[in-house]
């Protein structure tokens, strides 16, 4: 009998360690539909990244006379004639990478790597500069285009520690993770293929460097090899791996790799998440992955209305990298975006450009603390919430959302008003400028059913006064406050009585028919 009772044992014991076993996750649409976006993540709403690395030392000494691509390390091989451009002239990247550094033949992309000085970064300064600015999650830019690994990285040699002697991923996940910020890292190497591809038409790339460059390949080629599969997975595996990261960003491109690729991925990720016991999220681009599976990125976009499930813009105040000169959007404008951003039920992904040794420019300095000024006054408005019935009023709108919607020039005014909730008794209406006529709402009037509650209070945040206020059919209407906390957009906080319904009331046998 004892025997019995110790086979029975065993074999719930196996059953256990096999069930724990499992993988929740499957490389399926059918599995990864299931995945929930974390809640930490709908209530941080402003995160940072930083596009810093070898490539940011190439634009130092530009014409500020002339317009520079981006993709240096793309850009500084089209001359025009071994790399074809529309213009069929060189690219001013290339006349400038040749004045400065010589033939890209012989000084090629390899040749900024090994230049590589980052002597001024600090992962503490970073850190403190992300707090003061008040956002709730932070990290480095992994891996750009480029192929270079912002990490200690034993999947590639081309990495910050052998070029450069710092793990700055390990570095600022230590710093980020201890002011109580959640750790993200962005990846963009799914471009690589085509971003060396002109490398390789222009000629000097070396065999032995092609695990930097990827095999040669044409300029056409949309089609990565197995080399570039495994190098891709690699050092991303080992990423999440040895950082743990709270979340990940991929840039376009990665939906021209296989399907299977980018299930599998997703899949390994997410049980490592639930390994860990941590929930984690994937931000995308374009076709990559769907709504359901992960979280969709719109870059210097948004959409012009509420979607669900949540979303993100990822953009920056100016160029991507480094830029002598650059022009930077001012607090109030970044103020301005993020108010919509969250009113339509988004999140903002902020990029900082260091400069080339990895200090941060004064300018981008003043702006994130003038931003978490901003914050510490309004972040109730901000922070934990979720949209509200309706996402704003007023006559500045998107004519259409979707990528690069910020190249139009978007000036919010006192009459517009974007709303945010945190409860279904509290609500706030955030106007994007201050008045000295009275703020009217016209949302909330009594002749529209959007609001069907008796209000309680009305305040402004970071404010003592005492405001004073009516509701009627022209809507909510507010006295302008004799004094205007801050310099940007204002929070006014509304209270409400909530639904209320009565019981039947009366003789029960009234009520019977």
């Amino acid at each position: 009998m004892k025997k019995h009772f110790l086979i029975i044992a065993l074999l719930a014991c196996t059953v256990g360690i096999v069930h724990a076993q499992k993988k929740k996750y499957k490389p399926t649409t059918e599995s990864l539909s299931t995945y929930q976006i974390p809640e930490w993540f709908l209530d941080a709403k402003f995160g940072i990244y930083a596009h810093w690395g070898p490539v940011s030392s190439a634009f130092e000494g530009i014409d500020p006379d002339k317009w520079y691509g981006g993709w240096h390390g793309k850009q500084m091989y089209e001359d025009g004639q071994k790399v074809p451009t529309k213009s069929g002239q060189p690219t001013n990247n290339h006349v400038h990478h040749k004045e400065k550094y010589g033939d890209p033949a012989e000084y090629g992309y390899k040749y900024l790597i090994e230049q590589f000085d980052p002597s001024g970064f600090d992962a503490e300064v970073w850190a403190d500069l992300f707090q003061k600015s008040g956002a709730k999650f932070a990290g480095p830019v992994a891996m750009h285009h480029d192929n270079f690994a912002m990490w200690d990285s034993k999947a590639t040699r081309w990495n910050a520690m052998n070029y450069g002697g710092i793990d700055p991923s390990a570095d600022l996940k230590k710093e980020i993770e201890a002011r109580g910020m959640k750790f993200m890292a962005s990846f963009h190497h799914a471009f690589t293929w085509k971003y060396f591809a002109p490398a390789h038409a222009y000629g000097g790339v070396a065999p032995e460097d092609y695990d930097l460059y990827t095999n040669p390949h044409s300029l056409e080629s949309d089609t990565p090899d197995a080399d570039f599969y495994k190098n891709w997975w690699a050092v991303l595996k080992e990423y999440i791996d040895t950082y743990q990261p709270d979340l990940l960003w991929f840039d376009w491109w990665l939906e021209n790799m296989s399907e299977e690729t980018r299930y599998e991925f997703l899949s390994y990720y997410y049980n490592q998440a639930e390994k860990w016991g941590k929930e984690v999220g994937v931000a995308y681009k374009e076709s990559t992955f769907s709504e359901d599976m992960a979280i969709k990125d719109y870059e210097r976009g948004r959409p012009n209305q509420p979607k669900n499930p949540a979303w993100l813009t990822d953009t920056s105040p100016g160029a991507w990298f480094y830029r002598p000169n650059a022009k930077f959007k001012t607090p109030n404008d970044l103020v301005d975006i993020l108010v919509d951003i969250v009113s339509k039920n988004g999140l903002m992904l902020l990029n900082v450009p260091p400069n080339p040794d990895g200090t941060i420019p004064q300018v981008m300095e003043n702006l994130l603390v003038e931003m978490g000024e901003w914050l510490e006054i309004n972040g109730e408005a901000i922070y934990g919430t979720r949209p509200w019935l309706v996402f704003g009023e007023g006559p500045t709108r998107l004519p259409e959302g979707g990528h690069k919607v910020e190249k139009l020039e978007i000036i919010y005014t006192d009459r517009d008003i974007r709303y945010t909730k945190k409860s279904d008794k509290e609500f706030y209406a955030i106007v994007m400028d201050k008045t000295e006529n009275d703020i009217v709402m016209k949302t909330l009037s009594t002749d529209i059913g959007v609001l069907n509650s008796q209000i309680l209070e009305v305040s402004l945040l970071g404010s003592d006064e005492k405001l004073s206020w009516k509701r009627n059919h022209k809507g909510l209407v507010i006295t302008a406050p004799k004094q205007w906390p801050g310099n940007y957009a204002y929070a006014f906080k509304i209270k409400l009585e909530g639904y209320v319904e009565n019981n039947i009331g009366g003789d029960v046998a009234a009520h019977v028919d």
